[in-house]
């Protein structure tokens, strides 16, 4: 996602999942294919090493199940107890939130 008004639709009318000190945010979009947008907040975790390793593990999840999602836009949000988590931790809070959201949008 490039643009300010793509953040802002996902925000104003996504469908919301949390846990594992994430959350995600999505909703339909018309470009054709599946698209990921990042927030992960310096309140949350304060050096720039740690929010990139964590933006890494995220983009690194969302190419492997990519091909499994219809054409959404997806944000995700980092929260207070994602400093609480390891990377194996995070992991696998991603591969749960993904397989929601593979049957959130198959129902719709």
């Amino acid at each position: 996602m490039n643009n300010p008004g793509d953040y802002s639709r996902v925000f104003r009318s996504g469908k919301r999942i949390g846990g594992g000190g994430l959350t995600i945010l999505t909703v339909e979009n018309s470009v054709g294919y599946p698209r990921l947008g990042l927030a992960v907040a310096k309140k949350h975790l304060k050096l720039a090493c740690h929010r990139n390793r964590l933006k890494r593990i995220i983009r690194d999840s969302f190419r492997h199940n990519q091909l499994e999602f219809s054409n959404i836009d997806i944000v995700v949000l980092s929260r207070a107890d994602v400093k609480k988590r390891d990377d194996k931790q995070i992991r696998i809070a991603l591969e749960r939130h993904w397989l929601t959201v593979v049957t959130q949008w198959q129902e719709s």
